[in-house]
């Protein structure tokens, strides 16, 4: 009979860690390294809309870098309207500097409204997922 209050606790506990996992948002990464592909843009940028229809509360980071680049350019207007609103709800977007050292690209080539800059988009991901963060490889 003592063994009761202690089993009921941990259930209790248990059920209570439920509760709190499945209301939890979501965070997601993303990694974006291949937008020279205008059929991986739009998929990326679609796949984009999809989960913050589903999933309007979560954190949610995109990380470019490498080929990547060319999606959020600003000579590449054919998303800039999409990737803004999809800013606008709480997307970030940040570009590697590492890649814009190596590729020889000003900053001044992207729209800073919406763009943030880390040191090095490898980095930016490890350390998300050392969070907790969920990693996503954009695109298909």
């Amino acid at each position: 009979m003592k063994k009761f209050p202690f089993f009921f606790f941990v259930v209790m506990l248990l059920a209570a860690q439920s509760l709190l996992a499945q209301s939890a948002p979501h965070k997601i990464v993303f990694q974006f390294t291949n937008a020279n592909d205008t059929l991986q843009q739009k998929a990326f940028v679609k796949q984009l809309e999809n989960l913050t229809s589903h999933w309007p509360d979560a954190q949610m980071e995109v990380v470019i870098y490498n080929q990547g680049l060319e999606l959020v350019m600003i000579k590449n207007t054919k998303y800039t309207q999409r990737l803004q609103a999809l800013h606008a709800q709480g997307i970030r977007f940040v570009v590697c500097e590492n890649t814009l050292k190596n590729r020889k690209i000003s900053k001044d080539a992207f729209d800073n409204t919406y763009i943030e800059y880390v040191k090095a988009g490898i980095a930016e991901i490890v350390e998300k997922q050392e969070m907790g963060w969920s990693y996503i490889k954009g695109g298909f």
